[in-house]
């Protein structure tokens, strides 16, 4: 069964070079072990959503440019994820604030062609049906 995603849960993105952090500010008032419990709807790039260090996607434009700048040689550039849609699909059987937990079976997109994923929940204990 999936589990609850809370502050502090470890995310990775298919295109960055290092994990992540996700933060859950405490507008949902739900808490697990004392921490904000998220939902799907907790995807703001830089409030939610940190940086995965460096891009290699050749979608991002800085990434593009520094490539071309460099003769064709790949070259990653400063992650700044840009998540325009919520995570899918949640949980549609437990709502946070009116909204679909979020589970760690949940992907976000990154509009530079990066799949975020959830690589520990930030809590073991809460499950989600």
């Amino acid at each position: 069964m999936p589990l609850q995603v809370c502050l502090g849960a470890t995310l990775m993105c298919t295109m960055g070079m290092a994990p992540s952090s996700l933060v859950v500010l405490p507008t949902n008032r739900v808490l697990t072990d004392e921490v904000p419990d998220a939902n799907i709807m907790d995807h703001i790039p830089m409030v939610n959503i940190m940086p995965f260090g460096m891009c290699i996607s050749p979608t991002n434009p800085e990434v593009a440019a520094a490539t071309a700048a460099a003769m064709g040689v790949p070259t990653p550039m400063p992650c700044i994820p840009v998540t325009p849609e919520p995570w899918v699909p949640g949980a549609p059987t437990v709502l946070l604030a009116e909204m679909p937990t979020l589970d760690n079976t949940s992907k976000l997109m990154c509009m530079w062609a990066g799949v975020i994923s959830i690589v520990m929940p930030g809590e073991m204990t809460v499950q989600v049906p």
